[in-house]
């Protein structure tokens, strides 16, 4: 579904990435780890289509990303930012409603058949409840779910999430990603950013780790994230526990005793 071949990019003489290679199939969710700066980003974006000046190839569902046109990436692929700043208090509703805006004309507005797809997406969700709501009233993981019900009304089945819990509390941060994991059996295929190994064992079919502008790793969670996997990737000392069968990552602090 999404195939990248030797993509490589750069910032003048910075590269950013160089020669990714990588494979994601249908209805799986892969988390892609790595520091800040690696490019995870910059990745997103040539996926999207926003960046063109990139080498190698970018294709999604079989088809060269650079001979597509918006609407038709609109039709293929959704992304679900950190967060959204919005100056109007826009209801629930019509920010979900947003999402349908790319199977329109340039002069029409949304009608009957967009506002079902905005109530359809916020049924899948569990959030018809807060429809009339204004997003502006909302928690953050409240606001980060209509994110990703506006993303499901463009009835896109690729969805790219950067850092979707970022900065959410400890409960949100599962109650979204417990979400979009469940989204995956409904036929989505989730690629997100992540910064929590922990999050990426838990909930990923596939994780993703990059260094350097590379992929250093891809597979399943219980092979991929190892001590010297996060050691290397973070420059920290780690500790990594099976506990009844679950792995728990444990960062070793300096200076602690007891």
């Amino acid at each position: 579904m999404i195939q990248a071949t030797d993509l490589s990019f750069g910032y003048g003489k910075r590269m950013v990435l160089n020669q990714l290679s990588f494979q994601v199939k249908a209805g799986t969710l892969v988390s892609v780890l790595g520091p800040n700066g690696v490019g995870k980003s910059t990745l997103f974006k040539c996926l999207l289509g926003l960046n063109h000046d990139y080498s190698g190839m970018v294709k999604i569902n079989g088809k060269n990303v650079k001979t597509m046109s918006t609407k038709e990436m609109a039709k293929l692929l959704a992304y679900i930012p950190q967060s959204h700043q919005t100056t109007f208090s826009y209801s629930v509703l019509d920010m979900v409603m947003m999402g349908t805006t790319h199977q329109l004309n340039a002069f029409s507005i949304p009608g009957k058949a967009e506002k079902q797809q905005a109530w359809d997406a916020l049924e899948i969700l569990d959030l018809t409840d807060l429809a009339d709501r204004p997003f502006t009233y909302l928690s953050g993981g409240e606001q980060q779910l209509v994110l990703i019900a506006r993303a499901l009304a463009q009835q896109a089945k690729i969805l790219l999430m950067d850092e979707p819990t970022s900065s959410l509390d400890f409960g949100n941060q599962f109650r979204v990603l417990e979400t979009v994991r469940q989204l995956t059996k409904h036929g989505y295929t989730v690629l997100l950013s992540c910064h929590n190994p922990q999050h990426a064992f838990q909930f990923s079919d596939q994780v993703m780790a990059l260094k350097n502008g590379t992929v250093e790793a891809f597979g399943p969670p219980e092979t991929v994230i190892t001590k010297d996997l996060i050691e290397n990737l973070y420059q920290m000392k780690v500790r990594v526990l099976d506990v009844s069968g679950e792995k728990i990552i444990l960062p070793e602090l300096r200076g602690c005793a007891g």
